[in-house]
């Protein structure tokens, strides 16, 4: 009985922690009209892709982030670069490719890095709205998930209503 009590007294302020990081969640941007591309690596990929931050670089107004694992790299970005990207990356093996997609990014507070289960009981929450995630992106205090636009709104007011809770 008393580590039944514990354990419940340890999930209370473990939900509590991550409650109080919710609270804090700053600013929430959604992006829409955006495409995922996955490319399998290759010897030459990122002197494609160096040229496509080339291309960005002078325009702020394009929403791109990437990602590379063991054996793919992944690009997210505008849809207006459709023609720039095709063109770049016409000799890489594109195994994936997805538009009509938009982003949503969540700028979490500084101690989201040391309250355990915070992403957990996001994902869980867009989980339980049937949200799909294409892909989720982070950086230290921040996340962008991409969804399809269908879902986009719903994707959206579950985020901003854990804020309320």
């Amino acid at each position: 009985m008393a580590l039944k009590r514990l354990s419940d007294d340890l999930e209370f302020r473990a939900t509590h922690k991550i409650l109080k990081v919710l609270k804090n969640i700053g600013e929430i941007t959604v992006r829409s009209s955006l495409t995922d591309y996955t490319f399998l690596a290759s010897d030459k990929i990122l002197v494609h892709q160096a040229k496509l931050l080339e291309e960005i670089n002078d325009n702020q107004d394009v929403f791109y982030t990437s990602s590379r694992g063991v054996n793919e790299i992944n690009i997210v970005i505008s849809s207006i670069m459709d023609a720039t990207v095709q063109k770049l990356f016409k000799d890489e093996k594109c195994t994936q490719k997805a538009d009509n997609l938009s982003s949503i990014t969540v700028k979490l507070p500084a101690e989201n890095v040391s309250v355990p289960g915070i992403y957990y009981f996001i994902f869980q929450r867009l989980a339980w709205e049937g949200i799909v995630l294409y892909e989720v992106i982070s950086t230290t205090n921040e996340f962008t998930i991409l969804v399809n636009d269908e879902q986009v709104d719903i994707a959206f007011k579950t985020i901003k209503d854990l804020k309320t809770l």
